[in-house]
């Protein structure tokens, strides 16, 4: 399970940051790490002096410029934020997306990222609703600013204490939120590639029939993102979607009948 578990970090500026939390993940099994147009080098001297022997985790980070293309093959994609900013979303405890992770990493292949953002500003409200779900580290709220290597640390710990009990038979029994009717689904859930490419077509359409103007967007779209996210609509819900999108674009292309 912990293999299948990716933490992210977006526009991180400090090398020390870097190496914290490389040193985390290995303290607690991770090993995958992937850095969004990082602001420091992960390779430096610092970086490597606070990994303390977590090196080989900075070493082989993937390294990329956007959001989309570190969670691309994620099926579940989690941010750490405080509240959001715009629309309510989603939000879980560090301790309940540990006990979510049995169940969303019991198919095989599927992903989970995990996604932190910058030290100065945290994520963008875009990068937010990129994710299925936020999660909220309850702080002191007199003294809520958490280190970036620190809160990976939480919710790491969070992921291998779920690991721990699934490897001793202690996982909490599945909810029917959790797996919804009490059944193992026929196909895989969407991954993020193919969500974004149901957004992206399904704003393309919304524009051509007049129903969304993105010059006055009214947060039409963040609204529809949040509902399909927590849907979590499978693979073949989200092509029989995508096939309603093109038919509608097909009779939009045909000239009045009569």
């Amino acid at each position: 399970m912990l293999d299948s578990i990716r933490i992210v970090l977006i526009g991180t500026s400090h090398p020390g940051n870097l190496g914290g939390t490389a040193r985390a993940m290995k303290n607690m099994g991770l090993g995958d790490l992937a850095l969004v147009a990082p602001r420091s080098e992960h390779r430096s001297a610092e970086a490597i002096s606070r990994a303390s022997g977590a090196d080989t985790i900075l070493a082989a980070a993937q390294r990329v410029e956007t959001l989309e293309e570190a969670v691309a093959d994620c099926s579940l994609v989690v941010g750490a934020s405080a509240r959001s900013r715009t629309l309510p979303w989603p939000m879980l405890t560090p301790r309940q997306l540990g006990e979510r992770l049995p169940s969303e990493l019991a198919a095989e292949g599927t992903r989970v990222a995990l996604v932190f953002g910058r030290e100065d500003s945290g994520l963008t409200n875009a990068e937010l609703q990129r994710c299925h779900a936020h999660v909220h580290i309850p702080s002191n709220p007199d003294f809520s600013s958490l280190n970036l290597a620190a809160a990976v640390q939480v919710l790491a710990y969070e992921c291998r204490l779920a690991w721990l009990a699934a490897e001793h038979g202690e996982a909490p029994e599945i909810t029917e939120q959790q797996q919804p009717f009490g059944v193992a689904w026929d196909n895989p859930p969407a991954s993020h590639a193919d969500l974004e490419r149901f957004f992206e077509h399904l704003e393309r359409v919304l524009i051509d029939v007049d129903f969304h103007d993105p010059a006055k967007p009214r947060h039409l779209m963040a609204r529809l993102r949040r509902l399909y996210l927590r849907a979590r609509p499978d693979q073949m819900e989200v092509n029989i979607l995508r096939g309603m999108l093109s038919a509608v674009e097909k009779r939009c292309s045909e000239p009045p009948r009569g």
